[in-house]
């Protein structure tokens, strides 16, 4: 099927209850060729808001681009109300590169809102978030973890935000992690332009992970009925994700061999052992415990582990009735999730 080739995004250049494939321009490189991102717009016969996914942000996480596969080729156009754009491949050069950082091995995810005259990653950046991203009405930025980490199901949002916490729950994640949005990152770039925006974090890199790519799919469409743009259906959220106010990395003292004991999603002891050090000899060098009690978001599976590097992501779990706090002060209590309302197509 054909593609359009363009330099930004315009919601009128692309006509009522259509799927089209698109190659964006953002950047040239050495030899004058462009460097174009592939998007999929699906705009519904109906009017409406404008849902936006980016994928691919860090070149090997893949698991976002079957999530929009799933999601776009089996929308009904007839009913849609408003657009879906969805960014298959938000790092091209990274991508090409089986790599999480840029061409130049930047990270674009702290390095936003980019300089529209700065280095290459930077105008990158810029572009990508001008001509595409500030069109949204609501981002989910589709992440998995790093390469030598595993990741649970986990979303990070800001639950002060009522309509970003909702978005969460939707998601069907096995954590929800309260985190503000952090300057630099396209999420948090997408909040200072006002787009309610959260950041999912599918499993591993480098791979398909299946069970979460479904899961993550069914999230993303009870977004869309949320948003009114699909008709809701009667939805199995499953269990209750646990809610953590707080995460953080536990980090070796010493290099050598490294094996962590916990699953992702499993809770953790204080004081518990999670991880053992060995020497090349096979001589214990030491025993990491938790520091606090938990849960494992996320660990390393690479065994080969120098001076400093990661073991687990611990999460701290909120406490019954915990609020939040805004930077604007306002206490924001946990809430449950509520299925999606019956609504007409």
């Amino acid at each position: 099927m054909s593609v359009m080739m363009v330099e930004s995004f315009a919601l009128d250049d692309y006509a009522p209850g259509t799927l089209s494939r698109v190659s964006l321009t953002l950047v040239h490189d050495g030899l004058g060729r462009p460097v174009r991102v592939p998007m999929l717009v699906a705009r519904g016969r109906h009017e409406g808001p404008l849902l936006g996914l980016t994928a691919a942000l860090h070149g090997n996480e893949l698991n976002g681009i079957p999530v929009i596969h799933r999601l776009m080729h089996r929308l009904d156009l007839r009913r849609l109300h408003g657009t879906v754009v969805a960014v298959l491949v938000s790092n091209v050069p990274g991508y090409h590169r089986e790599h999480r950082g840029f061409a130049e091995g930047s990270d674009l995810n702290h390095l936003f809102p980019g300089e529209p005259r700065g280095s290459s990653p930077q105008v990158y950046a810029h572009r990508l978030l001008d001509r595409i991203v500030r069109h949204f009405d609501r981002l989910l930025d589709l992440h998995t973890a790093s390469l030598g980490r595993v990741n649970s199901l986990y979303v990070r949002a800001d639950m002060t935000d009522p309509v970003v916490a909702r978005m969460a729950y939707l998601q069907r994640p096995q954590i929800i992690l309260h985190n503000p949005p952090v300057d630099r990152t396209l999420r948090g770039a997408a909040a200072s332009l006002g787009i309610p925006a959260i950041t999912v974090e599918i499993g591993n890199p480098q791979r398909f992970h299946g069970e979460f790519i479904k899961s993550t799919t069914v999230g993303v469409r009870a977004v869309l009925a949320e948003m009114g743009m699909l008709a809701a259906r009667s939805l199995d959220l499953g269990p209750e994700p646990l809610i953590c106010s707080r995460s953080y990395w536990i980090y070796t003292e010493h290099g050598g061999l490294l094996e962590v004991h916990h699953k992702i999603a499993q809770p953790i002891d204080e004081g518990e052992p999670i991880a053992r050090m060995i020497d090349v000899f096979g001589d214990h060098v030491a025993t990491y415990h938790a520091p606090e009690a938990g849960v494992c978001i996320g660990h390393s599976v690479n065994p080969v582990a120098m001076t400093g590097a990661r073991i687990l992501h611990l999460g701290i779990l909120a406490r019954p009735g915990q609020t939040f706090r805004s930077k604007a002060g306002l206490s924001v209590p946990l809430e449950g999730r509520v299925p999606p309302v019956e609504r007409d197509g």
